[in-house]
């Protein structure tokens, strides 16, 4: 084993006997060189799987923030460690996330069941990368068991988040014009359950109900995602909706679709890996004596069209691809 691959199983090691700050370094290790990356993921495969990942999704100004900080103190009040992954928008001149470690989160810092962690969506469309994932799964190999991962709320990301979540929560909010056409826009078929945060102001009921009609309409399956409203700036409603989040865990795990989940999700990784790994084969083959760029020449003069380029380039490749793997 080379040296560094040694120093980042010593943290390993710290990680998994309870050392947050080895943990922390573990996720930049993961965040920066995707290398160390995979050596690290190889290593801790054998801890995961045991965390309970909660995603927390909706749109912009729903109080997200908020309601995360709520449930994560009633989470540890009964005895639970918990982990916040918040995604936040990249900085396109660092790389970092913008809105760093959330303000109202900063109180739970230094708790010693709590981590929180803001990561950068680094171009992903969806605010999810693949360093997110690994991020997740340091995580849950250092024992956590609920992760909450708080999305940015804008473009896919809450599409993306049913990806490696077991419990999607759709937060929204009276106020918003949008929120419930966004709904209608497909969102509806990912939550588990669905909460009307600042329920004290005017147009909650209206919002509640208009959610409910929603399910009522568009549900087909055994169990109907309940409405809950809260106030999270309050504490209002916290009880009712993180006994909804277990109640969820429940559900998944006796009716045999938590394994369902995961299987869809594993498989979705790996067919994931391959596609990055392939590209990366493709492109070194064709940067080859500018290969692509010949056929790129032939394509446009209408010699050839870009199947038959595909299918030359394909069968090609296959000393490369043997070679590269």
């Amino acid at each position: 084993m080379d040296g560094d691959l040694m120093s980042y199983s010593q943290l390993i090691e710290k990680m998994l006997a309870g050392d947050k700050r080895s943990c922390a370094k573990l996720i930049t290790a993961v965040e920066n060189d995707p290398e160390k990356a995979e050596k690290i993921i190889r290593e801790i495969h054998q801890y995961t799987g045991k965390a309970h990942i909660i995603g927390i999704t909706g749109p912009p100004g729903a109080g997200k923030s908020t309601l995360t900080d709520k449930i994560v103190k009633k989470l540890i009040s009964q005895g639970n460690k918990v982990a916040v992954i918040a995604v936040d928008p990249t900085s396109p001149y660092s790389g970092g996330s913008i809105l760093g470690d959330r303000i109202r989160m900063q109180d739970l810092a230094l708790n010693p069941d709590v981590f929180i962690r803001s990561m950068g969506t680094r171009g992903y469309l969806g605010g999810l990368s693949k360093y997110t994932k690994n991020a997740l799964k340091i995580l849950d190999a250092a024992g956590y068991n609920h992760i909450i991962i708080e999305t940015v709320g804008v473009g896919q990301s809450e599409v993306d988040v049913v990806k490696i979540a077991d419990t999607i929560v759709m937060v929204m909010v009276p106020g918003l014009g949008d929120d419930i056409q966004s709904i209608k826009a497909g969102i509806m078929e990912i939550g588990d359950i669905f909460v009307i945060n600042k329920s004290d102001l005017f147009g909650a009921d209206r919002t509640a109900l208009e959610v409910n009609m929603m399910l009522d309409l568009t549900m087909e399956m055994d169990r109907r995602p309940p409405v809950v409203k809260v106030t999270a700036v309050k504490n209002e409603g916290i009880d009712d909706l993180v006994n909804e989040i277990k109640e969820h865990l429940n559900y998944l795990k006796e009716s045999r679709k938590l394994e369902e989940r995961r299987k869809a999700n594993i498989k979705l990784e790996v067919l994931e890996l391959m596609e990055e790994q392939l590209r990366k084969i493709a492109i070194s083959h064709t940067d080859s004596e500018n290969k692509l760029e010949d056929e790129v020449i032939e394509i446009l003069n209408k010699n050839k069209n870009a199947y038959e380029v595909r299918d030359k380039l394909l069968k090609g490749m296959g000393t490369h691809l043997r070679e590269s793997l």
